[in-house]
């Protein structure tokens, strides 16, 4: 058996298909997925798994890079905001506009991972990223600006 806490094969499977700068978009159960664009299907029912297990479970096995959401989630969900937060604090946060979500982020994800979250503006965008100090561990490489200051001392 593997030693991760991510069980479910699909989602492992997801995880690990993910190069950098791909999109992974994690989202609440009404979220409109595209037909064409890879499902990891996880609701089971109301808030069954909710956003803050599955966002655990992927941050624990996840390198994002930048994490996204609605413009309005600051205003009318800053719980799930505080929580995005505390998950992933290295990395890059941006916000849009949940039509955008929607939209065009939803057509360009790699995948999209539906939780049973009953949660409002619930969907999180997460650009994989590479684990900047192995990426940069050798002896004479140099890590550009943006990545130097990843670097724990």
């Amino acid at each position: 058996m593997k030693r991760g806490r991510i069980l479910n094969a699909e989602l492992n499977h997801a995880i690990a298909s993910m190069g950098h700068g791909d999109l992974m978009i994690v989202c609440d159960a009404g979220f409109p997925i595209p037909d064409s664009t890879w499902r990891v299907d996880l609701a089971i029912e109301k808030d069954l798994p909710d956003l803050g297990q599955v966002l655990s479970l992927i941050a624990s096995d996840f390198v994002a890079e930048k994490v996204g959401y609605a413009d309005n989630l600051p205003t009318n969900n800053p719980v799930l905001l505080d929580k995005v937060k505390t998950l992933f604090p290295d990395a890059d946060h941006e916000m849009t506009t949940h039509a955008n979500i929607l939209g065009a982020m939803a057509a360009q994800a790699k995948v999209i991972v539906r939780t049973g979250a009953f949660d409002p503006w619930g969907n999180i965008l997460l650009w994989s990223g590479v684990d900047v100090p192995k990426w940069f561990d050798k002896p004479g490489v140099i890590a550009p600006p943006e990545y130097a200051r990843k670097l724990k001392a």
